[in-house]
């Protein structure tokens, strides 16, 4: 329960200065808003979150550094089951979430070697190394390019399984260039070229891709 409790506030504050509401935690974690506060105030004595009223749930400096940990365990996993043994995306969190909670520091670090010491893992999010440092990743939304822009996929927000599948059907993935055509906030959708061919995608999905600006 903590480990997920944990991750899931790592991830949502990662790449924006913000806290976790009690209820998206709630939602997330797939559980009622009592027991989300409950399991939350387990966290903040044992020293691993703050819950500040009207602000939210953070992490403390203890809490984030076995976060860090946590989550250098599942991308590196996650990395592991697309890129050797052939998992898709839609497949791959489920099983890395199984085999997190049995798999040894040494074998992790035997699955480090084997890939390579890889940066990223398959969505492109950043991988901690095994001393803790993360790369810092300065991207924006593409929901938030301007028009006439020219971006970089870099990351892919895994946190919705129906907007990843989008994002696989449009090939929006880390790596492409995206040249953002037209934003028709009215109609909430925005227009972008992808690989020589003009899409039109949902704010939604567009909000889920992390890009650097080229």
């Amino acid at each position: 329960m903590a480990e997920d409790y944990l991750k899931y506030i790592y991830s949502a504050t990662e790449f924006e200065d913000a806290h976790v509401g009690t209820n998206s935690l709630a939602a997330a974690m797939a559980v009622a808003p009592s027991t989300a506060s409950e399991n939350i105030r387990r966290l903040v004595d044992a020293g691993l979150v703050e819950h500040e009223r009207y602000r939210g749930i953070g992490l403390t400096k203890q809490g984030y550094e076995l976060a860090v940990q946590l989550v250098r365990k599942h991308r590196l996993l996650e990395t592991f089951l697309v890129d050797i043994l052939g998992y898709t995306w839609e497949e791959v969190d489920e099983e890395a979430e199984i085999l997190e909670h049995a798999v040894t520091e040494r074998l992790l670090g035997r699955i480090d070697k084997v890939l390579g010491h890889p940066r990223r893992d398959p969505h492109g999010d950043p991988i901690p190394a095994a001393d803790g440092s993360v790369e810092d990743a300065q991207w924006v939304r593409l929901s938030a390019v301007d028009k006439g822009a020219l971006a970089r996929i870099e990351r892919v927000s895994d946190e919705d399984p129906l907007i990843l599948k989008e994002v696989i059907a449009q090939e929006l993935l880390p790596g492409a260039e995206v040249f953002v055509a037209e934003h028709k906030t009215y109609a909430g959708v925005m227009q972008v070229v992808v690989n020589g061919k003009e899409k039109t995608i949902g704010d939604p999905v567009a909000a889920a891709i992390f890009c650097a600006i080229t």
